[in-house]
């Protein structure tokens, strides 16, 4: 009648290298990812966040307030690049309240580039969600 308790040679091949994960002989094993392809990976998207970046300042957004009587131009990271203000705004003489069209617009432009980075962010990660926001 065969023995149920398992055997110390059966209990030692449960932890080899290769029942384990990781590499024996330089060959990868099952379970385990190739930390190069990890690292090519990294690498690839790397330059593909850079080239996003790069593309963003090269694109622009505007904002608007009040109708139209004030506007704001922003590249794509936020970056607030002109503001443009009706003459009529200025003419009626409330200075208050070109003020607070000015920060709507400048608020709105910034909302559009957040909305356009997002949407270039997906396009880079394939929808995936990163564990840490980007530094821009």
């Amino acid at each position: 009648m065969p023995s149920l308790k398992p055997s110390i040679s059966s209990s030692w091949n449960s932890l080899r290298p290769s029942a384990v994960g990781g590499s024996l002989h330089g060959r990868p094993m099952a379970g385990m990812p190739d930390f190069s392809q990890l690292l090519q990976l990294g690498q690839q998207m790397q330059g593909r966040l850079s080239r996003m970046q790069t593309e963003l300042a090269d694109q622009t957004v505007t904002g608007s307030a009040g109708g139209g009587m004030v506007t704001v131009t922003a590249d794509g990271r936020g970056r607030v690049l002109s503001v443009k203000i009706d003459p009529a705004a200025i003419s009626d003489g409330d200075g208050e309240l070109v003020e607070d069209m000015v920060l709507a617009a400048v608020a709105d432009a910034q909302r559009r580039a957040d909305e356009l980075y997002a949407d270039e962010l997906r396009k880079v990660t394939g929808g995936i969600p990163l564990p840490f926001p980007l530094p821009f």
